[in-house]
């Protein structure tokens, strides 16, 4: 009997990373010097938040993800922080909302207008006070609509209701003060019923998400960890810190025992932080070190060996931090899984890397592209913290599916918004009203003809995500009217005959 190796076969063994050429690169973009240990980026399919350095508070830009190229440096940005702002998350649920966390020790939560930031803006919708000391991290609930987890350093989680009436909110639903020092990073499983801390006191916590309740403990002497992800459905933990030998290491655990870990793996001997990313979807876990330039990409399965290294992604551009695209943003007609907005400091640029399945066919891939995490909440901030418990809204990335459209509540919820937030700011109803109006034209017109909503991004409404300059707006209007005033048309051309003849 001959010896035959044993090949493991894998659809996403020959997984590759590439750049976007400079033209498509977000260029002359004065980044944050912050020494956080953050991403300092955000991406949904319409915008790209990034944190600046400025000189008095706090800021950060939100650009359309079709503004590429150089940068004008006196582009409009948010800047309602007294402090440096040390982390921002775009609203899953909401393309136009985000929040942003700073070193005054308060939250902020943003709406951006649908035509993008045209002025500075200086008025949030929400402000959250509650911490005493700096905020370093903000997480938002998976399922749940406008549950909003805050970490700062007085060593406190603090879970916010935006649905309050209040404009500022001082008061959190709940606080969880199970941590001894500084908590490192947070995340929940698939249906947000679970949370992840990692903490400066070397210890690892799994605790009930809605009562902060600890489930799990780890303190294991052989691996500090500085980062932790839930890894979907598959029942394990991954976190990535440093050996006893300061080696950077990660390791994986069983979700139900946290004594031991299931395996541990030295990467290198380097000083940056790893930030880690799994794809629920394909399995998939990413590895981008702080000042590193290069992603390592494995695999992982719930049997042994549970980890199966592929390859690496490689850059001589060192990175500060990442952005990571929601999954109903990417271009399903080149194959593309993942895509990362790579925060490059030394070049002042934001530079997306797409990882790709090499295939020849170009239809549409669904062994690879399996129902996902849509836009959609399946709960209200008040079922969730009542105590129901529900998976995420999937959806398709199939070119053709229409996208999820949000309930009627959130629908109400948004235009309210939008009207507090035009009051807010003097100016901006008559754009922001105008331009839904426009919209809704269109929409209805679109919806008469054979035209899909769905393009490259498997549905996301490109044009949606292109601003319009206010002189634009203004002349969209003008033949709006016209178009809507045929009487009063014709009217005005009878006048002007009788003029010359």
């Amino acid at each position: 009997m001959t010896w035959r190796p044993q090949y493991r076969s894998s659809k996403f063994r020959h997984v590759f990373g590439k750049a976007a050429t400079k033209e498509n690169c977000y260029d002359g973009v004065p980044i944050t010097r912050s020494v956080q240990d953050n991403h300092f980026c955000a991406v949904n399919p319409r915008f790209i938040a990034i944190i600046t350095e400025c000189v008095g508070g706090g800021a950060f830009l939100v650009l359309s993800v079709h503004h590429t190229g150089k940068l004008d440096p006196h582009h409009p940005r948010v800047s309602g922080h007294r402090g440096s702002v040390l982390d921002i998350k775009w609203n899953p649920f909401d393309d136009y909302c985000i929040a942003s966390c700073s070193e005054d020790a308060t939250v902020k939560v943003w709406e951006i207008p649908r035509h993008g930031v045209l002025t500075n803006l200086t008025m949030p919708w929400k402000e959250l006070q509650g911490h005493s000391r700096r905020v370093g991290l903000i997480e938002w609930h998976p399922t749940a609509n406008n549950i909003l987890f805050s970490t700062a350093y007085d060593y406190q989680v603090m879970i916010w209701n935006l649905d309050s009436p209040e404009q500022v909110i001082k008061n959190p639903v709940r606080t969880i003060q199970h941590h001894t020092d500084v908590v490192l990073s947070m995340s929940f499983n698939t249906d947000g019923s679970l949370l992840a801390t990692t903490c400066r006191d070397r210890k690892v916590r799994l605790m009930e998400a809605r009562s902060g309740n600890v489930l799990q403990e780890a303190n294991c002497k052989s691996h500090k960890a500085s980062k932790v992800l839930i890894l979907g459905n598959l029942k394990m933990l991954i976190t990535s810190g440093t050996s006893r030998y300061n080696d950077r290491q990660i390791a994986l655990w069983d979700q139900e025992d946290l004594s031991v870990p299931l395996l541990q793996e030295n990467l290198d001997g380097s000083s940056g932080v790893i930030f880690p990313f799994y794809d629920p979807d394909t399995h998939m876990l990413y590895l981008a070190g702080k000042g590193d330039g290069n992603i390592r990409y494995y695999e992982i399965s719930s049997e042994k060996p549970y980890l199966h290294y592929l390859t690496e992604y490689r850059s001589h551009s060192p990175q500060k931090g990442m952005g990571v695209m929601p999954k109903r943003g990417l271009d399903v007609t080149s194959c593309e899984v993942f895509r990362f907005y790579k925060v490059v400091i030394v070049k002042s640029l934001i530079e997306p890397i797409s990882m790709i399945v090499p295939r020849r066919s170009e239809s549409y891939q669904e062994d690879i592209y399996p129902m996902t995490a849509g836009n959609r909440p399946a709960l209200t901030a008040e079922e969730w913290l009542s105590g129901i418990s529900k998976g995420p809204v999937l959806m398709s990335l199939k070119p053709g599916s229409e996208l999820m459209e949000p309930p009627s509540e959130l629908k109400g919820l948004t235009n309210s918004l939008d009207t507090r937030r035009s009051q807010s700011r003097p100016g901006m109803l008559r754009l922001s009203y105008i331009q839904d109006q426009l919209e809704a034209k269109e929409d209805g017109e679109q919806a008469k003809s054979d035209r899909s909503w769905t393009s490259v991004s498997n549905g996301d409404d490109q044009a949606h995500g292109s601003p319009l300059t206010e002189s634009e707006v203004f002349f969209k209007l003008f033949l709006f009217i016209l178009l809507n005033n045929s009487d009063f048309l014709q009217k005005e051309i009878k006048a002007s005959k009788k003029l010359f003849y």
